[in-house]
């Protein structure tokens, strides 16, 4: 297979993923084939500089991240902060990370390439080629990666803008939904049962879906009064 029929491919592929969540491993799988590399992974910076490993093609692509975490240095952490490209050819005698080289070379890791993934607006990541052999990347397998990382920026930012979009659109249905119950219910306008929802979420301190939803699921209980859900990180607490 040619490089244009492999990237188009592998576009299709990737739009045709359900999920952010499976759309980034499958970018990993594709990595390793499109470089011939023995692994790859991808470490996507979240709120706050979280750093988490999204996406690996076997477990000690998940150890060598955390390692990078541990001794706070490594190729990939260096691509998400500093310049775009790291490339080691004998990672365990490289002067740059003196402690996670010799630490991922005990794993059977001696080369490494890490390409940082963003867009023009945002900085997501990075994505992380490793290899058994030493001197493993040459010019071509840098050149190839670096386009490999343009397509795999662009459906990464595509999926996770699809994902929040469809978020917004269920919560708002979800509203409109509970609107209609509050219509029926107590013989309100639109404005006015809008109104009822967005003082129950000021007065509760949650977000107005969480009204909406407790709305919805108590529509067969009209003496239930409303009581705040447990959230945690954005998402309310199952129980």
């Amino acid at each position: 297979m040619d490089s244009s029929t492999f990237f188009s491919q592998m576009a299709l592929d990737l739009h045709d993923e359900p999920t952010a969540e499976r759309t980034i491993e499958r970018i990993a799988e594709y990595a390793r084939v499109a470089t011939s590399c023995d692994d790859a992974g991808i470490m996507l910076v979240h709120a706050r500089n979280q750093i988490e490993t999204a996406a690996a093609t076997s477990q000690r692509v998940g150890e060598s991240h955390n390692l990078q975490i541990v001794h706070d240095e490594g190729p990939c952490l260096d691509a998400i902060e500093g310049d775009a490209i790291y490339q080691s050819r004998d990672v365990g005698s490289d002067p740059r990370w003196p402690h996670w080289g010799p630490a991922v070379e005990d794993l059977g890791i001696r080369s490494v390439l890490s390409i940082r993934l963003e867009t023009r607006t945002r900085r997501y990541g990075s994505l992380n080629l490793y290899a058994n052999s030493l001197g493993a990347f040459d010019e071509d397998d840098l050149a190839v990666a670096t386009i490999f990382v343009r397509h795999a920026s662009v459906a990464i930012a595509n999926a996770h803008n699809e994902e929040g979009l469809q978020v917004a659109i269920d919560a708002r249905k979800l509203i409109g939904q509970a609107q209609g119950i509050l219509m029926e219910r107590f013989d309100l306008d639109p404005d006015r049962a809008f109104e009822f929802l967005r003082r129950q979420s000021q007065a509760h301190n949650v977000k107005l879906r969480f009204v909406a939803e407790w709305v919805v699921d108590n529509r067969n209980s009209p003496d239930a009064t409303f009581e705040a859900p447990l959230v945690t990180d954005g998402k309310v607490a199952a129980g």
